[in-house]
């Protein structure tokens, strides 16, 4: 059996310092997949409660099945046939999914056998060659294009991730949850493979006050203190963060923070990144909000985040830049699954796309 499969643990380090307050946060051994282990993967998935990632893997399989199955393939393969099939990159990138790709051979066929000279968070360029996967063909065509649909999205968004958290040091890149419905801990977990760090998963696991929030309470002031009555009477600790939109607000929650023992871990600067004309942006407003905060708490810069901006974002001092763009507007990297490689690099030269 030639190749190799390059799984291995690997605990991923915090790239910035927080504030000393403790906070609950839950590991991805406590996050219940059913049949699922990660022990050995490279990168594991951040946790969530209740997400059920073999039922996303099922759902996306029926989706393609329907009520019949592949009708092509019952009329053209095989049963009993076996192949070998090579997975090829058409573009340069950040490869991820793959762990995932092996769940969703798994379980369309547990006899499939899968190996790889890659793994997850690895760079491959145009035309490389970097996994392959054996067994029945019937299974193979089967499987191809949900794990494609996978490790296609999840390449992107780790490829733009990688992009922009190499660009926004010292600050750490994150994403939102401007997740594609129902794929958010996929997302997620693209993010953590592209060398990001997640925000809140939802909305049960972090307190983050945004703007509607303070409309609704009146004022910034009572937004804050009324999260911090509710964790103590909850007897809840987690992270607090609230949206502030200009340097009055920003004054205010640091008076209130100052003069009361409060939750709060971070503020949150949006929009204080400023467009101009000729395609810059004007972050002295920025600069201002972070060097009155003086890391009293973390601080992230939200708005106008893009791969030109995010370098002279970072330089600012701000501890987080997040972005929406690393998960609502990805594009796929384009990868391919060909039994015929000879043919498929061929056609790849012919197109210009290996």
């Amino acid at each position: 059996m030639s190749g190799a499969l390059y799984i291995t643990q690997l605990i991923l380090p915090r790239c910035c310092t927080t504030t000393s307050r403790q906070t609950v946060r839950m590991s991805a051994t406590e996050t219940r997949y059913p049949g699922i282990s990660f022990q050995s993967m490279a990168i594991k998935p951040p946790s969530h409660p209740t997400y059920d990632l073999k039922g996303v893997i099922k759902l996306a399989l029926s989706e393609d099945a329907g009520d019949r199955g592949d009708v092509t393939c019952m009329a053209t393969i095989p049963l009993d046939m076996e192949v070998e099939a090579h997975f090829l990159a058409k573009e340069d990138g950040i490869i991820a999914g793959i762990t995932l790709a092996e769940m969703v051979f798994h379980e369309v066929d547990p006899s499939l056998k899968v190996e790889w000279s890659q793994k997850d968070g690895d760079y491959v360029h145009k035309g490389l060659q970097f996994g392959k996967v054996y067994g029945r063909a019937h299974s193979i065509v089967v499987a191809e294009r949900v794990v494609l649909n996978f490790m296609q999205r999840m390449s992107g968004i780790a490829t733009l991730t990688k992009a922009m958290a190499d660009a926004a040091r010292p600050a750490c890149i994150l994403e939102t949850r401007k997740t594609a419905p129902g794929l958010r801990l996929v997302d997620k977990w693209a993010v953590l493979i592209g060398g990001g760090q997640n925000h809140r998963m939802g909305l049960f696991d972090m307190v983050m006050i945004k703007d509607n929030h303070i409309s609704a309470a009146g004022s910034i002031t009572n937004a804050i203190k009324s999260v911090d009555q509710y964790l103590d009477k909850k007897n809840l600790q987690m992270e607090v963060e609230v949206e502030t939109r200009t340097m009055e607000e920003v004054n205010e929650v640091l008076h209130y923070a100052s003069q009361t023992k409060t939750s709060l871990t971070r503020i949150m600067l949006d929009n204080m990144v400023v467009p101009l004309p000729n395609g810059d942006v004007d972050v002295s407003m920025l600069n201002e909000a972070v060097q009155l905060i003086n890391g009293r708490v973390d601080t992230e810069a939200s708005g106008n985040v893009t791969m030109d901006t995010v370098h002279k974002i970072g330089r600012t001092g701000v501890t987080f830049i997040s972005s929406g763009a690393l998960t609502h507007s990805v594009k796929a990297l384009d990868i391919s699954l060909k039994i015929d490689m000879e043919l498929a690099l061929k056609v790849g030269r012919r197109t210009k796309r290996a």
